[in-house]
């Protein structure tokens, strides 16, 4: 025999109660021969053992309960129906007999290892030569019969704790219901096999499920126990692997609830309560208690329960519970209703079964009545049990879920010991010597070899670790909008998922699967920021300003030249835009423009038609052609800064933008530098200054405004002109108000830069106003070109502030033109109606005014200079004085 390690724990309990048991056998057979209480002996040539929950979990200090007519009574009466058969099939194990010792476990770990450890008496040899009778006789000494494998348990606790023992005495075990992952282990269970998939198997199908139906974020609920605890353990690690799929809460069911434990279950559910999916691993008892917290909650149809297969197809765990529980899916290995069971079950009755000692129990409790009444309630409301009664004609039957899986465990013991027999015993009828002591290591590979088609026709095989192969019915609790209520199929597992959702049904009737997320999907043009340590939680936030979704988790700066679309999941190109004909800006220059060429134009046709009257020789008639041609060109510059931008448009826009106002002032400031040279030289000499002649005069203003042009022209020369798009005037905060500016290239430094000589120009001839404001003002222009000067100096200090002041709002580009171009217009109409409107309205309509009068030398101008000069110096002011032209 093989030696395990094992714990202490159970190796001195196991030590113990062998010590002591066949003492106490000894004992009761001083008198009698009796039987082993709490069990079922069937006689034969090789025993089976095995262990049933036929009684439910007692109070305290009470081992044993209420009798369990379904997971007890049914799978156990499936062991003897499935001996029953085998014993009267020729072709399984002809001519040998097997037998059977089955124990109630009382749905307890602690009880069943304690009766388990029956199946090992015979393993122990006890010297009892000192044993002597009260009356001094020898003992009979029963030889307890040897248990070669053990059916069972049904329980993962319980079937953990009787592995631990079975495997120090090599017997093999195989169970009908045990799924708990941990039982996988060959290093520490390698006695163990079994014929239902084990939980990793049910736990992956439950990812799956969760999958499918769309939830990531769900809680766990465990009874306390290996079962429990080893499948939310087998999901929880499933679906950290897989990923997509967190856990919210993962809650324990004590083994003794305290009072108020399920409404403190359900709290702490709520305290996540977008993690509505509960996946559920507990026994129906618990699964009840929860169900009915829920209700007491007010919670109906907020859970949705995802039930292993402790819960299946049972109806008990629903029972008064169906609105709580509608729309829960649940999971139980691929089984069949056995026709052969149903069949000797319903025909078992307390005459033809006797064998069961638990059979009247069941009796009473699946009739509601009593085999016998106690003494005085004859008369009481208690039914008495006529014996004749029918089961599933006076009572319900529906076959338990596991019947199958008892009957193929019965029947891998079966065919292993077959397969055996064949080997060892060839041509022998009956057990033959060497199956005699047959040992269990042997048995064990027979057993994981085994290969043949179970009671539901579906095969029956080990893996190395002597888990069955991973098969699953999945199906769907409905209680309303349905003609049916109950269980109904809608999928199947067999490695992978196969789920009819168009079957589906939740709450109140509704078809449309209910979420179980901790995150919602978040909108487009937002990404998901994680929260930490939850990878299926996050915050949704906003791709904003000129962000765009690039990805579910990165949001990105859209290109200069474009701006987000309206869902925020891409770029668009930024509308380009430019200073419209029509727009409300252009309205105001345009008008003053158009007045100002035509008072212009009309002011020329009046000098040339009037070309030689005394009014348009005495203005200085080249020098006034030429300042009108500046105030032509600066109300015609208006038209190029509103016109599309262009390469054209952008040269003719530096060349003519300073060009007008230079010559208007070359030409104002030429004419008040003469005034003031005349008058200046007058004070000292008659003799008159050089270049005052209209030659002289045409030379040095061409001279000044050559210097302009020849700055124009090489800037055009160094910087060639260009249109381009400015997405950064109008680049609002809002990206949906955002335009690109279709401009030139030149900035606000660039167009003061070709303003400056003109403004030079106009300061410098302001100065020399101001230096001429002595002179009489009817001896010519001097004083209404100082009132133009004084003018325009304010308008352009006006313009300075505005200009700037709006280089940082949105609409920059529209003010600046607007303000430039008024400004200049403004100019020129202080120079067009100062200096020759009066002119052309004597012309016009006082043309008696114009009329030659005597023409003074220089002489005489230089006698009024030195006059005024002089009564300037006495402190008199100069008096009037009317000259002739």
């Amino acid at each position: 025999m093989n030696h395990h390690p094992f714990p202490a724990g159970l190796r001195w309990v196991a030590l113990l109660w062998l010590l002591g048991a066949p003492l106490g056998l000894l004992l009761c057979h001083c008198h009698q021969q009796g039987t082993q209480p709490h069990s079922i002996k069937i006689e034969g040539d090789i025993t089976l053992g095995g262990l049933f929950p036929v009684h439910g979990k007692g109070p305290a200090g009470i081992p044993c309960g209420d009798i369990k007519k379904e997971k007890g009574v049914h799978r156990m009466e499936a062991m003897l129906y499935a001996l029953d058969q085998i014993n009267s099939d020729p072709e399984l194990l002809p001519n040998i007999t097997l037998g059977a010792r089955i124990l109630d476990t009382c749905s307890r770990d602690i009880y069943a290892l304690e009766q388990s450890l029956t199946f090992v008496q015979a393993l122990i040899q006890k010297d009892t030569s000192d044993i002597r009778c009260s009356n001094g006789e020898p003992p009979i000494i029963p030889k307890p019969d040897r248990v070669i494998g053990v059916i069972g348990a049904s329980a993962s606790s319980v079937s953990i704790m009787v592995a631990n023992v079975l495997r120090l005495f090599a017997i093999p075990q195989i169970s009908y219901a045990s799924t708990a992952p941990e039982l996988s282990d060959n290093n520490r269970y390698d006695y163990f096999s079994r014929v239902v998939p084990p939980d990793s198997y049910q736990a992956q199908a439950m990812v799956d499920i969760v999958k499918a139906l769309g939830w990531n974020y769900v809680s766990t609920i465990a009874s306390e126990g290996n079962y429990g605890e080893s499948g939310v353990e087998a999901f929880a690690q499933i679906s950290r692997e897989a990923g997509g799929v967190c856990i919210a809460q993962s809650l324990k069911i004590p083994r003794e609830p305290k009072p108020g434990e399920f409404e403190k279950i359900i709290g702490r559910l709520m305290e996540t309560p977008n993690a509505r999916g509960i996946i559920i691993f507990a026994n129906e008892d618990d699964i009840q208690r929860v169900l009915e917290a829920a209700d007491l909650a007010n919670l109906t149809g907020h859970f949705l329960w995802v039930g292993s297969d402790s819960w299946g197809a049972k109806a008990s765990p629903v029972l008064h519970q169906e609105e709580v529980a509608e729309g829960a899916v649940t999971i139980l290995p691929k089984r069949a209703s056995i026709e052969g069971f149903d069949q000797y079950f319903t025909s078992r009755s307390l005459q033809n079964n006797r064998r069961n000692i638990w059979f009247a129990e069941f009796w009473e409790d699946d009739f509601t009545c009593k085999l016998t009444l106690p003494r005085g309630q004859q008369d009481s409301d208690i039914k008495k049990c006529t014996g004749q009664e029918k089961i599933g004609h006076d009572s319900h039957y529906e076959q338990e879920g596991k019947v199958q899986f008892v009957i193929d465990a019965v029947y891998a013991m079966a065919h292993a010991l077959h397969d055996m027999h064949n080997d060892l015993c060839t041509g022998v009828n009956g057990v033959c010597a060497k199956m005699d002591s047959i040992d269990g290591k042997t048995l064990l590979q027979y057993i994981r070899s085994v290969t043949f088609n179970g009671s539901a026709g579906t095969s029956v095989m080990f893996n190395e670790n002597g888990d069955a192969p991973g098969r699953y019915h999945i199906f769907q609790y409905h209680h309303t909008n349905t003609s049916t209520p109950g269980y109904h199929v809608i999928g199947q597992w067999t490695d992978q998922l196969r789920m009819n959702m168009e079957e589906m049904q939740w709450g109140g009737g509704g078809t449309e699967v209910p979420p179980s997320v901790c995150s919602f999907p978040c909108h487009p043009g937002e990404r998901k920021k994680m929260v930490k340590g939850v990878p299926c939680c996050w915050h949704c936030e906003l791709c904003d300003g000129y962000r765009y979704q690039l990805s579910e988790f990165e949001c990105e700066l859209c290109p200069l030249e474009m701006r987000p679309s309206t869902n925020r999941t891409g770029c668009r190109p930024t509308p380009v835009v430019k200073l419209e004909w029509h727009s409300a800006w252009a309205v105001l220059p345009l008008i003053l423009a158009v007045l100002g060429i035509l008072a212009t134009t009309s002011t020329v046709l009046v000098f040339i038609r009037h070309n030689d009257t005394p009014i348009v020789r005495a203005s200085g008639r080249e020098l006034s052609y030429v300042l009108l041609t500046g105030i032509f060109l600066i109300y015609v510059i208006t038209f190029l800064m509103i016109a599309e931008p262009g390469a054209v448009v952008c040269a003719l826009r530096r060349l003519l933008l300073g060009l007008g106002m230079s010559i208007t002032y070359s030409a104002l400031l030429t004419k008040t530098n003469r005034i003031y040279r005349i008058f200046e030289t007058g004070k000292r000499s008659v003799t008159p200054p050089r270049f005052i002649s209209p030659t002289s005069q045409l030379a040095i203003t061409f001279i000044l405004i050559s210097l302009q042009v020849l700055g124009a022209l090489v800037w055009l020369g160094v910087e060639p002109p260009h249109a381009h798009v400015d997405y950064e005037e109008q680049r609002t905060p809002n990206p949906e108000l955002a335009r690109g500016m279709l401009k030139c290239d030149m900035s606000d430094l660039s167009i003061i830069c070709c303003l400056s000589y003109s403004i030079v120009l106009m300061v410098t001839c302001t100065v020399y106003a101001v230096k001429s404001r002595g002179v009489p003002e009817t001896f010519n222009e001097a004083k209404p070109i100082g009132f133009t000067m004084y003018t325009t100096c304010i308008i352009w200090l006006a313009f300075v502030p505005i200009f700037f002041g709006t280089a940082q709002s949105a609409e920059k580009m529209y003010i600046q033109t607007t303000t430039l171009t008024v400004s200049m217009s403004l100019s020129a109409f202080v120079c067009l109606g100062m200096l020759y409107i009066p002119k052309v309205y004597v012309i016009l309509f006082h043309p008696e005014q114009n009329v030659q009068r005597r023409k003074r030398s220089f002489k005489a101008a230089a006698t009024v200079a030195s006059f005024t000069s002089q009564r300037s110096h006495n402190g008199d002011a100069p008096k009037d004085e009317k000259a002739g032209n």
